[in-house]
């Protein structure tokens, strides 16, 4: 993807929004929409990258109420020819086609590598990856079998959402509630991860969410490793302009 002269790439993840309740959360998700109304006259794309709500599930005919204003948002960017790429984290990861449906928004379920102008990109939520995690990772696996999708189906959306929200909030293996604790540039199990990853080949730009915290790692002289945070207390994002990246602080 080559970057048109005076425009750049956006990137953020872990909204949360549906946490702790939706009239909770509403304040931060009219402020997101805020964010991608400033950003919207200079975005070459957009990258989200997973856990835009806490929890997401999609029936044949029903998706989760409510959302209505970063839908409608994201469907206005999407509709003025803005490219976004949705990649799911662990709260979101029973989307199916909806948003590619409605609002032209490719859905990936792993890590992609991307190259923007001359740097190669690897891109994902970062949620099982790395060492460790070995709870959440079974978990994991049972959640995204076909067999576990199509019991979950059959249950009336009404206590289906109930269920699976009380879940969210509750269950630390389900929800991924990472320790907030900054491990160390060596200990960071998505850098390790990332380091691994470089032994096969080379990427400019490894940026994940899924921790909560800001950080930028150098993992080797032309390598880094950076976490988007979040827009619970961070309102982090990430920003390339063709040349560099940089971490920023949505403030009005």
């Amino acid at each position: 993807m080559q970057i048109p002269q005076g425009k750049k790439i956006y990137f953020s993840s872990d909204n949360h929004l549906g946490a702790p309740t939706a009239d909770a959360s509403l304040p931060r998700e009219k402020k997101f929409v805020r964010w991608l109304d400033s950003i919207k006259h200079d975005a070459a794309a957009i990258f989200l990258l997973g856990d835009l709500f806490d929890f997401w599930f999609e029936y044949k005919t029903v998706v989760p109420k409510g959302f209505v204003r970063v839908l409608g948002k994201l469907a206005e960017l999407s509709d003025s020819g803005i490219p976004i790429y949705f990649f799911v984290g662990n709260h979101d990861l029973w989307m199916r086609d909806y948003f590619e449906k409605e609002l032209n928004i490719p859905i990936f379920h792993e890590p992609k590598e991307f190259t923007l102008n001359d740097s190669v990109f690897f891109i994902g939520h970062g949620d099982g990856k790395g060492p460790g995690d070995k709870g959440y990772k079974r978990m994991k696996k049972i959640f995204t079998s076909p067999f576990f999708k199509w019991l979950f189906r059959w249950f009336h959306p009404e206590l289906g959402m109930k269920l699976a929200q009380y879940m969210s909030v509750k269950n630390k293996l389900i929800s991924g509630d990472e320790d907030k604790k900054f491990l160390g540039e060596e200990n960071e199990w998505l850098a390790l991860y990332a380091r691994r990853k470089l032994e096969e080949k080379h990427y400019d730009y490894f940026i994940f969410g899924h921790r909560h915290l800001p950080m930028t790692i150098k993992l080797t002289e032309n390598s880094t490793y950076y976490n988007l945070g979040d827009w619970i207390t961070h309102f982090t994002y990430g920003v390339f302009d063709g040349n560099n990246f940089e971490l920023k602080e949505f403030k009005e």
